[in-house]
């Protein structure tokens, strides 16, 4: 599991993290009426265990990953997916932007 320092510092605007979510939406799904489809719902994923949907068939990798979401494990995950949880389903390179980082934070802080 890598350490990546988390976006503490960079103050996150929801808007702009919505905006940002886009490039999620193809696989997850945020709000009331959110379910896992081709990834799991991330509506209140901040403070889950990961994992712990049970509307999503994750990886061993996740489900043995024995970790909590919390802003900096997410931050880390953000970053580099596959270097954070090896093993995982998640197909995504990263994002190496840390204000797009801390945004999307903020905007899954709202969900």
């Amino acid at each position: 599991m890598v350490n990546a320092a988390a976006p503490a510092a960079l103050k996150g605007n929801a808007e702009a993290g919505k905006a940002a979510f886009r490039k999620c939406a193809s696989c997850h799904q945020v709000g009331p009426s959110a379910r896992g489809g081709f990834g799991p719902k991330l509506t209140g994923v901040i403070g889950r265990k990961a994992g712990a949907t049970t509307d999503y068939k994750y990886s061993a990798a996740m489900k043995n990953a024995n970790i909590v979401w919390t802003e900096q494990n997410l931050a880390s995950f953000l970053q580099a997916p596959s270097d954070f949880i090896p093993g995982n389903n998640m197909r995504f390179w990263g994002i190496g932007n840390a204000q797009q980082v801390a945004d999307l934070l903020a905007y899954l802080r709202t969900q």
